[in-house]
């Protein structure tokens, strides 16, 4: 088997290793919610969403709080219906990790990203980072595509991977006509 497989099995798995992963897991609580990591923690699943070792490629480690999203509450001023404080997540907490590492490098694009822990307070996702602008980017004919102005907000419009799951975007034909160009876009169509 090459690395990549036994990297992969080890993965299947994880919580195995109860020991190691609990270390790891209280070492990550104690970091920033947004810590640039050397080496992506899971090295096949990175390279097989376009992680590269690289100039240009950086890889980030976001932390999400997990639970029901409650806003406060409204003191006057209001119908009581309107007084709801339950917000609806219509993102997954990857678009929201994606989106929330965009915030912190503005001049980076998201490329991808993937789970590498949870626990029952925090999800962790690592986010493959590209520089647009870096010359070693800008000449590989793979990656230039991201240098285009319209792909740098890629965690904003929803056109990463974990967004247009978010959105619906995995099928096509009968059951998904009302999914393109976007649920709302077809709906002011009506």
């Amino acid at each position: 088997m090459s690395l990549y497989k036994y990297v992969r099995e080890a993965w299947r798995k994880p919580r195995d290793n109860r020991e190691l992963w609990r270390e790891r897991l209280l070492a990550w609580k104690q970091e920033p919610t947004t810590q640039k990591v050397e080496h992506p923690t899971r090295l096949d699943r990175a390279r097989s969403l376009g992680y590269k070792a690289k100039q240009g490629y950086i890889v980030v480690r976001q932390r999400v709080t997990r639970g029901g999203h409650v806003r406060p509450q409204i003191k006057g001023g209001r119908k009581p219906k309107r007084s709801g404080t339950r917000l609806s997540l219509h993102k997954s907490y990857q678009v929201i990790a994606e989106e929330r590492a965009q915030k912190k490098y503005v001049n980076l694009v998201v490329l991808n990203s993937y789970w590498v822990a949870q626990d029952g307070e925090y999800y962790w996702y690592e986010i493959i980072l590209v520089d647009p602008e870096h010359p070693v980017i800008k000449a590989d004919p793979k990656i230039n595509w991201i240098s285009a102005q319209k792909n740098r907000s890629r965690a904003f419009h929803g056109i990463t991977s974990a967004g247009k799951k978010s959105r619906g975007m995995g099928g096509k034909g009968i059951g998904y006509e009302k999914a393109r160009p976007s649920r709302r876009a077809h709906s002011r169509t009506q």
